[in-house]
């Protein structure tokens, strides 16, 4: 991998990872077009994630302090404890799939690209429900919301269905506020992503194929990348949600998703 593909990915990886477009579909399509596979693509993998928790931590870095100040700061129940509460139980769906299924979700990326089109499609679709779903603006979200929201997020371990945009659009259509549902969805990111980078590791050193035929300055350029475009797309999606513009990003991937669905039968 050249410094200028892996600049490319990470900017892909960044900007998708908090736009509801799909990290993954958008990096199995890049992987496709610059015909990265193997042990080069498991590495760089663990390379982008890492920099977009890091940005997830830098954009929101003032209300992650406030939970851990509120967790910890007294033995009583209070908002924060619930509010990390709601954060584990989201995460219960993604780490049963990852622990029993995570051979099953690995089988469908490096497959071609069909399923991502048809992923994207559906991508398209919940952000339009999300778009006209009629807002009731709860003040909290609950625990049962969160489970739900939680299913989202294990259903978007699917190459093209947007991790952002399944909770995000599932949190509105459920009536919960723009701005809650929104952080609360990057907050949720951080150990599915960790928990995945960290399988990633695994894999990889088990191979003894780490940083294999991946340059050192092809990593630190993607790295970079990734971080900078995430720590952007990350405070724009916000800003994004509180408007409710998120129609744009069902038209974009409505697009793209037909293109490749159309490509892949043409």
């Amino acid at each position: 991998m050249s410094w200028i593909e892996a600049l490319i990915l990470g900017l892909v990886q960044g900007l998708t990872e908090f736009l509801p477009i799909s990290s993954s579909g958008h990096l199995e399509i890049g992987h496709a077009l610059l015909g990265i596979q193997g042990e080069e693509n498991l590495t760089f993998a663990i390379v982008v994630h890492a920099a977009t928790v890091l940005s997830t931590m830098v954009i929101l870095w003032k209300e992650i302090t406030q939970l851990f100040k509120g967790t910890f700061s007294s033995t009583k129940w209070n908002e924060e404890k619930a509010y990390i509460a709601k954060l584990v139980i989201s995460m219960i769906p993604v780490f049963i799939v990852g622990v029993f299924f995570k051979d099953t979700v690995e089988s469908f990326f490096g497959n071609g690209l069909l399923l991502v089109g048809c992923c994207l499609l559906l991508t398209a679709t919940l952000l339009t429900f999300a778009h006209f779903a009629k807002p009731r603006k709860k003040e909290n979200i609950s625990f049962l919301d969160a489970f739900i929201i939680g299913i989202a997020q294990a259903c978007a371990v699917l190459p093209g269905l947007s991790r952002s945009g399944s909770t995000i659009a599932t949190g509105l259509i459920l009536g919960n506020k723009k701005e809650t549902i929104a952080q609360f969805s990057f907050l949720l990111f951080f150990v599915p992503i960790l928990g995945e980078a960290f399988l990633e590791l695994l894999d990889i050193v088990q191979e003894g194929s780490l940083g294999a035929g991946l340059p050192i300055w092809s990593m630190l350029v993607g790295f970079i990348a990734a971080f900078l475009s995430g720590c952007f797309a990350c405070r724009f999606m916000i800003n994004l949600v509180k408007k409710g513009k998120l129609i744009y990003f069902a038209i974009y991937c409505l697009l793209v998703g037909s293109v490749v669905v159309v490509n892949y039968f043409c």
